[in-house]
């Protein structure tokens, strides 16, 4: 590894605005943004088709498609997602990059990095903490402790932890009331961080946290119980982008964690306006398929940050197309067909990239070739993980010509924010699922009718639903015609700006697999780590 001063300077970030941590993690200050001109950066969102539980490999190929925009002579970036520790000691492992396409140092990145987890954490417990002194202490106005909506959270798959009772143990140990905890990528505090401009607004959005109501049923907020600034002091620092290097010394500006199944599941708007200031290419990873991280980006991320997007690659491979089609290879590829038809129906072009596999044959990369040379799809074979930035270059020079052969700008919505809520979530249904309609529980249709009353029908929508198909029902693989979706809730997210709609059988909480990746993990007498992965 360089040192992360040199490959700060390397970047064109000034020593003043870098905060550094050890020598190969740094902190950059927000006042950099002051010196930086306009935004000059060409921005590629790496999406992908329904994952296996395994992933389709987003990260590496990020990571090394902005390797291979270097080695071509270009001045480029990847801006990433920090891992979750739920997923690194689950089933997932770690999430930053693989083989040759990694961002280092591996292991600190994969557990604590910088510390910004653990300050969304305690930021978010510090308002449960005071909502729960508030309500000890019979502050006026009385919050109803029935309809108190704030979680705890923790960072980490703990099922036992979804829906809990707090307050036992007598008048001194604070008043009983049911509770639960949300995964710390899950959390409203971590959406706000991500979406949050500079430390003006990420008060302002902490301020606006819908906490609960009152007896009178007035809404309450994190700033009525006094909390947004202490969570402010507490996000100070976690509010700056984090700046490390893949392994070949490219720069990786990695910075916050939102899941995209359940929140809107990409790095932070403002990583992305300094790389977008530094850079002339800067490749973003959105979670999961074109159905969550994508759409999410584009209706919500691209709104808050106003940006264009100026070309997609949608990676697949053989493995996934094949669980699409039930060991059909074939019968998998309409699954990526529709992921394509979304990512173009945003008005932005797209290039298939094959992840490649050590069991991949010529046959299947050849049929699944032909297939996109008859829908008029580029499609170019990545081994970044085993050839490094060398392995992404086919697929980096197809992305190039994309960006300089499109003819169009601006980016196509699925939803106008004016339309009512329910119009916004049958748009995505039907555009982006494939689904004829959208059926709603009692319980949903109500929330929905109270939060256009209370008047949050504004706001765009973040669908939290599986990854695992186009569906809200993960047994539904490749391209399943014919189904309507359900929603079984809705909530709002003010502070983020976005209403949540559930869909299906989806949990704010993980639990840990029968096998977790934590069993296999270890740290030697010298310290060295082994195990993450």
């Amino acid at each position: 590894m360089k040192p992360i001063t040199e490959v700060a300077k390397d970047a064109g970030i000034d020593e003043a605005f870098l905060e550094v941590y050890g020598k190969h993690m740094a902190k950059i200050n927000l006042n950099i943004r002051k010196k930086l001109g306009e935004r000059k950066g060409k921005l590629i969102l790496v999406t992908a088709t329904n994952p296996t539980p395994a992933g389709e490999g987003k990260t590496t190929n990020s990571i090394g498609f902005s390797m291979a925009f270097n080695a071509l002579g270009h001045n480029a970036v990847v801006t990433l997602r920090q891992p979750s520790l739920g997923p690194v000691f689950g089933v997932k492992g770690g999430a930053a990059g693989g083989g040759k396409s990694r961002v280092v140092p591996f292991e600190q990145i994969n557990l604590m990095f910088t510390g910004d987890f653990p300050a969304v954490s305690a930021a978010g417990n510090l308002l449960s903490a005071m909502i729960d002194n508030y309500i000890h202490h019979d502050k006026q106005p009385e919050l109803d402790i029935r309809r108190t909506y704030w979680p705890r959270n923790v960072d980490m798959n703990d099922r036992a932890l979804r829906k809990t009772i707090v307050g036992l143990g007598g008048r001194f140990d604070g008043f009983p009331r049911e509770d639960s905890f949300v995964i710390t990528s899950a959390s409203e505090v971590m959406a706000i961080l991500g979406l949050s401009m500079d430390y003006t607004d990420l008060k302002t959005r902490l301020g606006k946290i819908l906490v609960g109501r009152s007896e009178q049923l007035k809404e309450m907020f994190a700033s009525d119980i006094g909390a947004d600034k202490a969570m402010a002091v507490i996000l100070r620092d976690a509010l700056k982008p984090n700046l490390v290097q893949t392994l070949e010394g490219t720069p990786a500006i990695i910075h916050t964690g939102p899941f995209a199944n359940i929140a809107h599941g990409t790095s932070s708007i403002i990583a992305t306006d300094i790389a977008l200031r530094l850079f002339d290419y800067v490749v973003i990873e959105a979670g999961f398929g074109a159905d969550l991280g994508a759409e999410k980006f584009f209706n919500i991320a691209t709104r808050a940050g106003h940006f264009d997007v100026d070309a997609c690659v949608v990676i697949t491979t053989i493995r996934a197309l094949k669980h699409h089609g039930k060991d059909d290879l074939e019968k998998g590829f309409p699954n990526l067909e529709k992921h394509m038809e979304n990512v173009n129906n945003f008005g932005v072009p797209a290039v298939v990239a094959l992840n490649r596999f050590p069991d991949d044959t010529e046959e299947d990369i050849d049929q699944l070739r032909k297939f996109c040379e008859a829908k008029d799809w580029k499609m170019e074979v990545s081994e970044v993980f085993v050839r490094g930035g060398e392995g992404g270059k086919a697929v980096v020079e197809a992305v190039i010509q994309a960006i300089e052969s499109r003819t169009t700008k601006g980016i196509n919505y699925t939803y106008d924010l004016e339309d009512p809520i329910k119009t916004k979530i049958l748009k995505v249904a039907q555009q982006i699922y494939g689904a004829d309609g959208v059926d709603y529980t009692t319980g949903a249709r109500g929330r929905i009718r109270s939060l256009e009353k209370r008047g949050y029908g504004k706001l765009p929508i973040c669908i939290a639903k599986t990854q695992f198909s186009l569906s809200d029902s993960r047994s539904m693989r490749g391209r399943p015609t014919g189904f309507d979706v359900e929603v079984n809730g809705a909530d709002v997210s003010n502070g983020a700006g976005f209403i949540v709609i559930y869909m299906g059988d989806i949990s704010l909480m993980p639990g840990l697999p029968e096998e977790p990746a934590a069993l296999g993990m270890d740290v030697d007498e010298e310290g060295n780590i082994t195990g993450v992965f």
